[in-house]
């Protein structure tokens, strides 16, 4: 709701007149099982693609990283908005960071990228499943089944809960998921009219470096079940693209692979996408 309240905001000061269908997805009510387990990132946006088919709304705002990597036919991927913080965070009521953690402790994720990427930093931990809405995560924190828990922290600075943050990743340290702070918003493939009024809030950096992070993703056959970090920054025409892989039973080490390349289209950062995919896979990753 925080999200599609700040796009209706932005575009009434552009003199649009927006209303909010609010609507709860399947991935909003069933928090006993993993995403991979029930149907992946889709679960958060099929109810809305619906409300666009049928024409009972215009547009979908997404978090971009819970959004399928190819968009059913129909559909576009209108508008990809000004990145928020893409990083990880620690939240913990007494351990101010990961390294300070004991031994056995337990960590608290439902997502398989952080679980092979803290069983790299931390193989002597537990880490245990979390589901829930940022609040439902927190009050399990508070309760005192995890010894802390990893959250993104663009949703804690949205909702206003940065205070909870002890410590933000390094990406060097914990490598986001593939779009993960940026916010897409969809629409049917043919409404020209609606596209045109999101124009300008579109991030064209932004855009060029999930489209990047997506490509590794896509290449890789991404979704819930697959346990695949993706993060690009661009600087000038210059993108750098970094991804790593980690085998979920804990049987291998991370798979890590990066590009540098000249980029100004999307297609030229898909293409940096499929290489690093090309490059994961050549070091073993499946």
């Amino acid at each position: 709701m925080w999200q599609a309240e700040h796009v209706q905001a932005l575009l009434q000061q552009l003199g649009h007149s927006v209303k909010l269908l609010g609507m709860t997805t399947q991935g909003d009510q069933i928090l006993d099982r993993s995403l991979s387990k029930v149907g992946g990132k889709g679960l958060f946006v099929k109810e809305l693609e619906v409300a666009l088919e049928e024409g009972r709304a215009d547009l979908a705002v997404h978090s971009l990283k819970d959004v399928p990597m190819d968009m059913p036919e129909g559909f576009a991927l209108a508008c990809v908005m000004e990145r928020e913080d893409p990083r990880d965070a620690w939240v913990s009521p007494q351990y101010a960071r990961l390294e300070d953690l004991p031994a056995g402790a337990v960590v608290g994720t439902s997502s398989l990228r952080r679980t092979v990427l803290l069983r790299a930093l931390r193989p002597d931990l537990r880490i245990e499943p979390l589901r829930g809405n940022l609040d439902t995560r927190l009050r399990k924190l508070d309760e005192g089944q995890y010894a802390g828990i990893v959250l993104a922290a663009s949703g804690l600075k949205r909702l206003g809960l940065q205070a909870r943050i002890r410590h933000i990743f390094e990406t060097e340290q914990m490598l986001p998921a593939a779009g993960q702070g940026a916010l897409g918003i969809e629409t049917r493939s043919n409404r020209s009219d609606v596209q045109q009024a999101l124009a300008s809030l579109s991030h064209h950096t932004s855009w060029l470096a999930v489209a990047a992070e997506r490509a590794v993703s896509r290449a890789m056959g991404g979704s819930c079940s697959m346990p695949l970090a993706a993060h690009a920054t661009v600087q000038g025409e210059q993108l750098h693209l970094r991804a790593a892989w980690g085998d979920p039973e804990g049987d291998t080490a991370l798979v890590t692979a990066q590009v540098f390349g000249v980029v100004g289209s999307l297609a030229q950062a898909e293409a940096l996408g499929l290489e690093v995919a090309q490059a994961l896979r050549a070091g073993g990753a499946r």
